[in-house]
């Protein structure tokens, strides 16, 4: 008998005009799952999420959701999902608990169950004693831990954060993680995360995708990923990288070699006993070398590896992407 899949999907392809946001995903994920969609902005990542939620129409293919049709069976996809959108989408004329109530009316939630849930969930995010503080006093960490709770309200058996720390200081993002995971634990459900934060995705996930203009590269274990560049990364900026990288595969002592901009990156075993090699070779040939770095493989290495690119926080997303999902928004 077939396992049943939290998501399943089939070549799930969506274009707006000339624009491929993603192209043919295909994706197992079982229950239980903290499955990561890495990739910088504009990559697909949203557009995918935004189609799993029935927010937009796939141009082509087709994907289950709790085995539910995301096109004939949308409405019971909806009930059985929760969303924390990447923009903010509370109600800053309301408090926290009422923006809960209102949330738990939108999903005929009896109110004699309600109040027990809100309670239960505003306690388990921290924010027992704001609930009743006006949103505009909530801090940016704050009002994600409420919508957090919000998308939990209805029992899901999915839920989906895009990007869920995008925007948030490095100790309001750690806070949130320790909240993510403690949910995922205490809730026992299926958590779909988008991020293009690496230590995001290698705290939390027990796998990831890596994407990259609309497509999927590669899935597995952050682990596993990591592990797949052997020995260690040397890092070199110089002003001549694509001189440096020609006379680097020339020596043959690295298992890779990849350029971005003015760094050069070198996967190899004993970093250390190689540097002086390394510089003494660029020296020779009259190449400059700036800075030389040696570390452990991260994720950000392996997303290089796949792509020829490094993410960058500062990437803007894909505006007809960005505006499709607004006009989703207003439907």
């Amino acid at each position: 008998m077939k396992t049943p899949l939290a998501i399943e999907t089939f070549d799930l392809t969506k274009s707006y005009g000339k624009i491929l946001a993603l192209d043919r995903l295909n994706l197992k994920i079982e229950y239980g799952e903290v499955f990561g969609l890495l990739g910088p902005n504009g990559a697909g990542k949203t557009t995918a999420i935004s189609m799993l939620c029935t927010i937009v129409a796939p141009t082509s293919g087709s994907a289950l959701v709790n085995g539910f049709d995301i096109i004939r069976q949308s409405n019971k996809v909806r009930k059985s999902i929760g969303i924390v959108f990447q923009d903010p989408s509370i109600d800053d004329r309301l408090t926290g608990r009422e923006n809960m109530k209102l949330h738990a009316t939108l999903y005929d939630i009896p109110v004699s169950a309600a109040g027990k849930r809100i309670n239960d969930l505003l306690e388990l995010v921290g924010l027992s004693d704001r609930a009743d503080s006006p949103m505009k006093t909530y801090s940016g960490g704050m009002r994600r831990r409420l919508e957090l709770a919000r998308g939990l309200l209805h029992n899901p058996k999915v839920l989906f954060l895009d990007e869920p720390t995008l925007g948030l200081d490095p100790q309001t993002r750690q806070l949130l993680w320790d909240h993510i995971e403690q949910l995922a634990r205490q809730e026992k459900i299926t958590v779909i995360l988008t991020t293009h934060y690496m230590e995001e995705a290698e705290r939390l996930c027990t796998r990831v995708g890596i994407i990259d203009f609309g497509r999927i590269k590669v899935v597995d274990t952050p682990s596993s990923l990591i592990g797949s560049l052997k020995g260690d990364v040397v890092t070199v900026v110089t002003g001549q990288p694509q001189e440096f990288v020609l006379k680097m595969k020339n020596l043959n002592i690295a298992y890779g070699v990849e350029a971005t901009d003015s760094k050069v990156r070198l996967n190899l075993s004993e970093a250390e006993k190689m540097v002086p090699l390394i510089i003494e070779t660029a020296a020779a040939e009259n190449i400059e070398v700036k800075s030389v770095s040696i570390h452990k493989p991260t994720l950000n290495d392996v997303f290089l590896h796949y792509t020829g690119r490094e993410i960058r926080d500062e990437e803007v997303e894909n505006p007809m992407i960005s505006h499709m999902r607004t006009i989703s928004r207003m439907r």
